[in-house]
């Protein structure tokens, strides 16, 4: 092939779990000897996926420095080996994205924005389990860089997926630069002790909203009473959509060997040959991509095979058919009209400004919105987790004739003091944004698969007590 791979894993694993996919590239014409499996330490409290990133830049310069490494490589990931990548690619040529010497970055099952068992593997659980072996540490950094809504998801989106109004142009990803490609699972774990783990819309470990790269980002300023001056989209850095394929019958374990030809992703999972060898097919695809033009084609083509993966929930059997819902995530962030973070705050979501305790608002309390997260180290981010199809197929069905069909959003908010407020008069709502309208594609902000990044500014009041002015005589 002529070109060399370099394989990055994921917290708490090593390069030993990459020689069945490093020996699948071999059967189908890479040199073994272009392969490079690296490693990194995750598991160690002190380190950061920074520290990893910066270090591999170091590497990685050296080798090509010497020789060993080519000038221009691909790239195939796992997880928080994502992150990883991309932190490399975004720090160490930040502004300069056309030096880099990858080309094609593949991620299989990347946890682009998070994971919701990095929150366990900081627990107790996660340190007899994975820090057994290690002092009882389970790298607490970088689970606090992979916990959902964390602060280093929104700096490194806002780096090479978003841009906020007033933010350098620089692009990471396009024709002449790098061109990810994500692929990731649906099918929960099969087996009975990794089933504690399993949610739907996810691989049992990384979501399919959370491994799609292609993100949206919004501020809602509720300084405004406008929707239209309240609601302010960012712009987007990429050139094109990412590529995302979500394959029915892959998990977290299995989506790194093609063959199945480990015991672990060998799997309880009923597949078709075809099936089976999707999954390497894919990889070879994306590293075989040569233009910009195959680069849109591919991401036609498996837009094509994931709303085919979405499709079984209409056909699969019992609680098996959630497996395949869409779904989308919120990373809600608030702050006020100082810059101060928020941290006690409640997020409504509704079909009606009247807020109608009706039979579309129960549903969509007891279907569509199925988790909520606070970040354990910024009480003001909130991640909110959607079951999208549920959205369409159950809620807006049941909104009432004579009401719009379409999704709002408040949100109220404890005052910090006795001397501060928020909005007017004290402790009122804010009033109401809609962010989704069915049917209307121009309105409906929220997009299947996807993360969503909202920052969310709401008034600071200052009581009449906190300044006064009275005549001296």
């Amino acid at each position: 092939m002529g070109r060399q791979v370099v394989i990055i894993h994921g917290w708490s694993d090593t390069s030993a779990s990459f020689r069945p996919l490093a020996t699948f590239l071999a059967a189908n014409g890479y040199v073994p000897k272009e392969l490079w499996l690296g490693d990194y330490i995750s598991l160690d409290d002190d380190v950061r996926v920074a520290d990893v990133g910066k270090r591999m830049g170091q590497v990685i310069d050296q080798l090509i420095a010497s020789g060993d490494l080519a000038a221009s490589f691909d790239v195939i990931v796992h997880s928080t080996g994502g992150l990883v990548a991309r932190e490399w690619l975004t720090s160490w040529y930040r502004g300069n994205a056309v030096k880099c010497p990858m080309k094609r970055l593949i991620m299989l099952a990347p946890a682009n924005y998070g994971s919701k068992l990095a929150a366990t593997g900081k627990s107790l659980l996660g340190r007899v389990f994975k820090g057994y072996k290690n002092g009882f540490q389970t790298g607490t950094g970088i689970l606090n860089d992979l916990e959902l809504g964390s602060s280093y998801q929104w700096d490194l989106a806002q780096r090479d997926v978003l841009r906020l109004p007033g933010a350098g142009a620089d692009r990471y990803y396009g024709a002449d630069l790098v061109w990810p490609f994500v692929i990731v699972g649906t099918h929960p774990y099969a087996s009975l002790l990794r089933q504690l783990v399993n949610e739907n819309g996810a691989d049992g470990t990384v979501r399919v909203c959370a491994a799609n790269l292609n993100a949206r980002g919004v501020t809602i300023d509720f300084r405004h009473t406008d929707p239209a001056q309240m609601f302010q989209p960012w712009e987007s850095r990429l050139e094109f959509d990412v590529p995302l394929a979500v394959l029915p019958t892959r998990t977290h374990g299995s989506i790194i060997d093609p063959d199945r030809s480990t015991d672990d992703s060998k799997e309880d999972i009923l597949e078709t040959a075809t099936e089976k060898a999707q999954l390497g097919q894919l990889i070879l695809q994306a590293l075989g991509c040569q233009t910009a033009a195959d680069y849109q084609a591919i991401g036609t083509a498996w837009d094509a095979l994931t709303e085919a993966t979405a499709a079984r929930s209409k056909t699969a059997p019992g609680k098996e058919a959630e497996f395949y819902h869409q779904y989308m995530q919120g990373n809600f962030y608030v702050i006020d009209d100082i810059g101060q973070p928020v941290p006690d705050y409640f997020l409504e979501f509704y079909s009606n400004t009247a807020k109608r305790d009706d039979e579309a608002n129960i549903y969509l309390h007891s279907h569509v919105i199925e988790d909520v997260k606070v970040n354990s180290l910024n009480k003001a981010s909130r991640n909110v987790y959607f079951d999208r199809t549920d959205l369409e197929e159950g809620y807006y069905p049941l909104v009432p004739p004579q009401d719009p069909a379409t999704l709002f959003l408040s949100i109220s908010a404890a005052p910090p003091g006795r001397n501060i407020s928020y909005f007017e008069p004290a402790d009122a709502s804010s009033g109401n944004v809609p962010i989704h309208v069915e049917g209307d594609q121009t309105k409906r902000w929220l997009r299947r698969n996807s993360t969503h990044f909202v920052q969310i500014i709401i008034p600071r009041t200052p009581g009449d007590d906190v300044f006064r002015l009275k005549k001296f005589g």
